[in-house]
């Protein structure tokens, strides 16, 4: 990223066809001169201010079917939203067809003043996978997007967050792509997750995220290309979560996260959240909840962002929100220093299932590792207790207990002691009470009869 200091101590207007000679201001991801010109969307290289940087300034895409109400929440929160100034942001509304014009009616009547609004009325029903991927071609056409469904809500800095990420994760492939949306919750074992703090304003998260996104064009392309060619392959395997192996087919993230998986890449999380998703009923949610609500990032100044490359991260999760890890010389290491290089050589020592979800015994090596929460049947180097947050902080910190166990699987032995599985439900939610206790479990009853 540029900065301020970068910048010549000239306050004279810059007349030379050479932007690199002309004086220039930082506003977010932009670099505005003092000719006027506003850089974001061209590739600018800057002789004696860096490395070539290419800057984004991403369409806004918004996808709707037949919730007016919930378009007009996120659009109202896209508009209070900042942006350079001066800049245009397009911002496409993509209607699928449904049998009311409500939606339709919503989009024409919202003022938009950031830019030119395009509304795409869908004369055929597409259904939402095909609307997805319909959307992101439109990177072909903007050179980058942000997607939004319309049961998200943005955070006022989500621009300026996808702009800085999308220019970060420009040229380094493994990044296949930018989410806007901080997971604090393990989709497939549905407890918390945290991913463990390392000085960054980011993590990577082998899932592809579908509650506020962005891609560059290049990102994107490498997904189509792949989809293109196997969209009618088998999606499963001891690499891929059950949870997303038995997603319908009409999933397309599935197919993303499964592309993440098998080609080694990683979506950029944000450490605080830009979107936060309702979760209200639709195509593929049955009924409202509100396990997906986050806390969102509301600065409304930002002089930039920290990124770290995966390989440098002390935060990068697999598919499964387990961490990377290896062993070596008797100690458990989490990582990007675990990640395989391009010839598969890297971490084929050690599986990580903390979660105690994965099919351990099917990924590691003969003679490999396995840290994990089930009692198995190996010779146990080490064990950990739950205590700190998050979960992988036990294992960096070196916890003693019974909760989490080292195993090695070259010999076998009598699998340890269980613990108390209460002390689990416990440590996952906080202060809970006998009457909370019961109050929910009355809740969930009733609502399993359509009481609620």
């Amino acid at each position: 990223m540029f900065s301020d200091q970068t910048a010549r101590p000239d306050n004279r207007r810059c007349n030379s066809k050479d932007i690199s000679k002309c004086p220039f201001r930082t506003e977010g991801a932009f670099l505005v001169f003092d000719n006027g010109l506003l850089y974001n969307t061209l590739s600018v290289f800057m002789p004696g201010r860096g490395k070539k940087s290419k800057m984004f300034r991403p369409a806004t895409v918004i996808i709707a079917y037949n919730r007016p109400d919930a378009l007009k929440r996120l659009l109202t929160s896209v508009e209070a939203a900042v942006y350079p100034e001066g800049a245009s942001v397009p911002l496409v509304i993509s209607i699928d067809r449904s049998d009311s014009d409500d939606v339709v009616k919503t989009a024409e009547a919202f003022e938009y003043t950031h830019g030119e609004k395009i509304i795409i009325a869908r004369k055929e029903r597409l259904g939402l996978k095909e609307h997805v991927l319909t959307c992101g071609d439109l990177t072909d056409e903007y050179g980058s997007i942000i997607v939004l469904e319309d049961d998200l809500f943005v955070s006022p800095m989500f621009y300026d967050y996808a702009c800085a990420a999308l220019s970060f994760s420009d040229d380094r492939d493994i990044i296949g792509s930018i989410s806007l949306y901080d997971h604090l919750f393990n989709v497939h074992k549905r407890e918390g997750f945290r991913a463990i703090d390392d000085g960054y304003d980011n993590y990577y998260l082998q899932l592809a995220s579908s509650w506020g996104q962005a891609y560059t064009k290049k990102q994107w392309a490498g997904f189509r290309a792949w989809y293109e060619e196997n969209k009618d392959a088998d999606l499963t395997g001891p690499g891929i979560p059950a949870n997303v192996s038995g997603w319908s087919e009409r999933s397309w993230l599935k197919y993303y996260i499964v592309y993440l998986i098998r080609t080694g890449r990683f979506t950029l999380y944000p450490r605080g959240s830009l979107t936060t998703n309702f979760g209200e009923m639709g195509t593929h949610s049955r009924k409202h909840d509100t396990d997906l609500q986050v806390p969102l990032i509301n600065d409304r100044i930002r002089s930039g962002y920290d990124f770290s490359a995966p390989e440098n991260s002390k935060a990068v999760y697999d598919s499964f929100f387990e961490p990377l890890g290896s062993y070596r010389d008797g100690h458990v290491i989490l990582g990007g220093s675990a990640i395989p290089d391009q010839n598969g050589r890297g971490n084929k020592g050690l599986v990580v299932d903390l979660y105690g979800i994965k099919p351990v015994e099917e990924l590691a090596d003969k003679g490999g590792y396995i840290l994990s929460s089930r009692q198995l049947p190996y010779r146990v180097i080490r064990s950990y207790g739950r205590q700190m947050r998050p979960v992988d902080a036990n294992i960096v910190y070196g916890i003693e207990g019974n909760d989490y166990h080292l195993y090695c699987t070259d010999e076998k032995s009598t699998p340890p002691a269980s613990a108390v599985k209460a002390t689990e439900f416990l440590y996952e939610y906080r202060g809970i009470s006998l009457s909370r206790m019961f109050e929910m479990i009355k809740y969930r009853i009733l609502e399993r009869f359509g009481r609620y």
